[in-house]
């Protein structure tokens, strides 16, 4: 007869010293970008105590292992190039990782627009493809609704899916 094996507690494994959190994220650090929220949450999931967890942070900063600024303008460049975001979704998810306001307008204004329309025109052509209306107003109304979701402003997506709508015939009704 087998014994079972006892899981061990999720809580006792995951709590690390302030010298194991450090080098823990000095590791991450070094592979990807980090936010200071970010290391936040995870030492917060480590169990370590806010005083320990600022100074580890402070030591971070310092050693520029984390900076806001180049997290922000690397977050813009892949959520514009690579996720097609617009800039209402990309702002809406930096403040969340608590970037400063701040930080984020200046990441935002020296990100390269370039090619932003021809982006969202790429993304909404792709969901057209995927879409099953039966009138223009439909289409134009989920095609709306997703550039809208993308973070795109409204004059941007209105005249994209103009253009869309006019140049389409998948309607059964149009």
């Amino acid at each position: 007869m087998r014994t079972p094996k006892l899981k061990p507690n999720p809580a006792a494994r995951r709590t690390k010293t302030p010298d194991q959190a450090l080098a823990s994220l000095m590791r991450l650090c070094a592979r990807a970008e980090k936010s200071e929220g970010d290391a936040r949450r995870l030492m917060r999931g480590w169990g370590l105590n806010d005083g320990d967890a600022e100074r580890v942070l402070a030591r971070l900063v310092n050693d520029r292992f984390i900076d806001d600024s180049r997290y922000a303008g690397a977050f813009v460049r892949e959520k514009m190039r690579l996720s097609g975001w617009g800039e209402y979704k990309i702002r809406a998810a930096l403040q969340r990782k608590g970037v400063a306001r701040e930080t984020i307008e200046e990441a935002l204004g020296a990100a390269d627009r370039t090619g932003m329309a021809e982006r969202l025109r790429t993304q909404l052509e792709r969901k057209l493809r995927l879409l099953h209306c039966e009138t223009r107003y439909e289409l134009k109304n989920k095609l709306m609704r997703y550039g809208l979701g993308l973070g795109y402003d409204y004059e941007t997506v209105h005249e994209t899916v103009a253009a869309l709508a006019a140049d389409t015939e998948s309607c059964d009704d149009c």
